[in-house]
């Protein structure tokens, strides 16, 4: 993973670009992030850097994280997340990073994050399963229908698709378009929806899927 940035999703909306198209975006607010790590070759076996975002009270930390934040000497934070980057010597703990650094000439991004959970649901909802008959005399309206053979193997196979939790996942959506930046008010435009419901953190990293324009 590249170097990039973390930020809450406010919401959508759109704006118009350059020829007078109304193009949809989401608008993402970037906090204060600041490294609090750096991971080496020789001291961890790979470089990176630890970076932290959102101030927080140490009643919603553990010992070991409030411990970690004054050996530093820094403020608490209430989220933490890790970049791979080849030049992990040229950050410094208590650095911040610079958002327009950050996304500089990058066209496309990968967003990651949490999608909205649907809770319980059913076959046809949760996997796209056809139905069956709606006639009167049917009673196979949205139920799955058979999920194995009986005597062999006599089990349901593993990984079977079948009703159970939806949502609520990790899940990246990848090449983005980079709208726009606006470093002085913290602010990252994405062309389209991004996963997960408004308040919650997602992470934008330059795009790492190879694309043609």
């Amino acid at each position: 993973m590249t170097l990039g940035v973390i930020g809450k999703k406010v919401g959508m909306t759109q704006i118009f670009d350059s020829e007078g198209l109304a193009v949809p975006v989401t608008v993402i607010k970037v906090d204060s992030t600041v490294v609090t790590q750096v991971k080496t070759v020789e001291t961890d076996g790979y470089n990176a850097i630890q970076v932290g975002t959102i101030a927080a009270k140490e009643k919603h930390l553990t010992k070991a994280e409030i411990g970690h934040f004054k050996k530093n000497g820094l403020s608490n934070y209430r989220h933490l997340q890790e970049f791979r980057v080849e030049n992990a010597a040229d950050y410094k703990v208590g650095q911040e990073i610079d958002l327009a650094a950050a996304l500089a000439e990058v066209q496309k991004v990968d967003v990651t994050g949490t999608s909205i959970g649907k809770g319980f649901q059913g076959t046809v909802k949760r996997w796209n399963f056809g139905r069956g008959p709606m006639a009167h005399g049917s009673k196979n309206h949205r139920e799955p229908g058979s999920i194995g053979a009986g005597t062999t193997p006599s089990r349901v196979i593993k990984g079977k698709r079948m009703a159970g939790n939806m949502g609520n996942e990790r899940v990246t959506i990848t090449k983005l378009k980079l709208v726009k930046v606006d470093a002085e008010n913290g602010l990252v435009l994405v062309k389209g929806s991004v996963p997960g419901c408004e308040g919650r953190l997602v992470t934008i990293v330059p795009s790492r899927t190879k694309w043609n324009g």
